[in-house]
């Protein structure tokens, strides 16, 4: 690799990590070249990109981002999964992954700057999806304008239901 293709790279790893809200890092050695497409597509699937990558361009990539934390844990072989707007996807295909394959080794991630843990992308893994979630917010949301409108509903409800039990007294 001559030295704009390295600048090119770096610069173009730099806005990824800029835009993504979630950047994962793992080992993959002992891999074959097999299993590491399949990851590959699956995480492709969910929009998130997996690279290998030099680990003095990613740090170089990394100044000034939110992956900028991840600098220590740069050592050995290098993979990153960028992710884009949703981190819960690709922290479960990478938590689960590492369960399936032992010679798969997820290292450290970063959320939003913040430094994750294997035990926090478990834990980010163990989230509902984005969708689930803004599901439950809505339903949430939505809850008090129903039951507001439910009893608005009961009262003129209520005065036709006594209204009718006056007619059926009188009409007895």
């Amino acid at each position: 690799m001559n030295k704009t293709s390295k600048e090119q790279l770096v610069n173009e790893l730099a806005e990824k990590l800029k835009a993504s809200k979630a950047t994962f890092v793992a080992d993959y050695r002992g891999l074959s070249v097999e299993e590491v497409n399949a990851l590959r597509r699956e995480l492709t699937k969910a929009g998130v990109e997996y690279r290998v990558v030099k680990n003095t361009l990613l740090k170089l990539a990394a100044k000034g981002t939110g992956a900028e934390c991840l600098e220590d844990h740069l050592a050995g072989p290098t993979a990153i999964a960028i992710a884009g707007d949703d981190p819960v996807a690709p922290a479960k295909i990478l938590s689960e992954y590492a369960k399936t394959k032992d010679k798969f080794k997820l290292k450290v991630g970063s959320l939003d700057g913040k430094l994750l843990s294997t035990e926090d992308i478990r834990a980010l893994a163990e989230l509902p999806s984005r969708e689930v979630l803004l599901g439950k917010l809505l339903g949430t949301l939505n809850a008090p304008v129903t039951n507001f409108v439910g009893v608005l509903a009961a009262v003129p409800r209520s005065l036709v239901q006594v209204l009718g039990a006056i007619r059926d007294k009188k009409a007895a």
